[in-house]
């Protein structure tokens, strides 16, 4: 479905009070503007912007529909996304997968707020980069010769360790 604006012309008619008019697409049915689940900016017929799911709301249409539980909805999924988030952000420190854990909830939050698909997004497209940078074999020469030059000063350092105290036991350390 397209939407063309008929201000141009000077005709504020149309199907949507706002002078644009709803074509239909290949389909038939128009969606969008004029659909019922719309509701505001943002959900639901958002854009995708580069070639995804669409943007915007996935909660079933029936609680689109009514704006007080579709609210409710929101708040609920902000909750239980913050819950999530907050969670992984605990397990940082504390052994646990705290980045999967707030990528999870952020995944959450997705589900419902276009903020969230948008920064989502531009990790997926973070990742990808970074990933495909690792892949270049200058990168990757300099990376595996970083990682031999730090395994061998963590090798040299145990190894001055042990030569110096030995190899002890901390329960069998004399108290003399």
């Amino acid at each position: 479905m397209t939407v063309r604006s008929d201000k141009a012309r000077g005709d504020a008619g149309g199907n949507t009070g706002t002078g644009d008019v709803i074509v239909p697409d290949d389909t038939g049915v128009p969606t969008g503007a004029g659909d019922a689940g719309g509701g505001s900016a943002g959900e639901g017929g958002a854009e995708a912007g580069d070639g995804g799911r669409p943007l915007g709301s996935r909660a079933p249409r029936f609680i689109r529909r009514s704006r007080p539980l579709h609210l409710s909805w929101q708040v609920a999924v902000f909750l239980v996304g913050l819950a999530v988030v907050v969670l992984g952000v605990i397990m940082l420190p504390l052994p646990g997968p705290g980045w999967v854990v707030i990528f999870l909830g952020m995944g959450i939050w997705a589900t419902e707020f276009v903020w969230a698909q948008l920064a989502l997004r531009w990790t997926r497209r973070k990742v990808a980069e970074a990933a495909q940078k690792a892949l270049d074999p200058r990168v990757r020469r300099r990376n595996i010769t970083l990682t031999a030059i730090g395994l061998a000063l963590i090798a040299a350092i145990g190894g001055w360790y042990l030569w110096k105290y030995g190899l002890v036991m901390p329960w069998k350390i004399d108290e003399d």
